[in-house]
């Protein structure tokens, strides 16, 4: 089976999926992307098809096949990346992939399985990432940062990361804010100086205090101090 065949072949299986009143839900949802390209095929759908296509031997060359057209491409892109099981093989894939990633969704939802097997060497790709041009590549080294390294692997060097971040980019201050709000629900006390200091850019700083006081994670006591600690307009 050639390239074009099985990207027709993925293509006809999302159309036989699609739900367009969910498609044009789901677009309002992610306004950086042409309304066009999203068919409307609900996550458990892409999950499963993706889980089937992952046992194909002709999915290599849809990996080769970058950029996508449809966001769904995309989603199951990241979903067949997630899969894979050899370390390698998946960080060769996603180094790949993250130029392309243009949306927040498909940003969030790429999560590879391995690579929390193989934090040390993940790690170093994050300071890498971390620094790129790229917003998407940006939001999903702090994704990494959030998803693994907040509980037996923290560290103080971490969170300086995050904060070094500097950004006019909506979606890479969100996740920013983000990791900090996860961060004090896991990692109080060490995270607690970057707001007491002011040591994030202001809509960062006040967009993590409202995140933390909307987690159940974090004490009553907790979120009236923080509420103390809100940038009012102008200061």
């Amino acid at each position: 089976m050639n390239m074009d065949t099985i990207k027709d072949t993925i293509r006809e299986k999302l159309f036989e999926l699609q739900d367009t009143s969910y498609g044009a839900f789901q677009a309002k949802l992610i306004p950086t992307i042409d309304p066009e390209t999203v068919i409307g095929v609900r996550t458990p759908a892409l999950r499963k098809l993706a889980k089937e296509l992952s046992k194909e031997p002709e999915i290599s060359t849809f990996l080769l096949e970058l950029p996508h057209r449809y966001f769904e491409e995309n989603q199951l892109h990241a979903f067949i990346i997630s899969g894979i099981k050899d370390y390698e093989t998946c960080m060769e894939q996603t180094e790949r992939f993250l130029p392309f990633i243009d949306n927040w969704a498909t940003c969030d939802q790429f999560t590879p399985n391995v690579f929390k097997k193989h934090r040390q060497d993940l790690l170093n790709h994050i300071h890498i990432w971390i620094r790129s041009e790229k917003t998407y590549t940006v939001r999903f080294a702090v994704g990494m940062l959030m998803r693994h390294f907040l509980d037996e692997d923290f560290d103080p060097a971490y969170p300086e990361l995050a904060a070094g971040v500097r950004s006019d980019e909506y979606y890479i201050n969100m996740m920013i804010a983000w990791y900090f709000a996860t961060a004090l629900a896991k990692q109080y006390d060490a995270v607690l100086p970057y707001l007491e200091q002011m040591r994030l850019d202001p809509w960062v700083h006040n967009k993590a205090i409202q995140k933390a006081r909307e987690s159940f994670r974090i004490t009553p006591e907790q979120k009236e101090y923080l509420n103390t600690l809100k940038i009012k307009a102008g200061r």
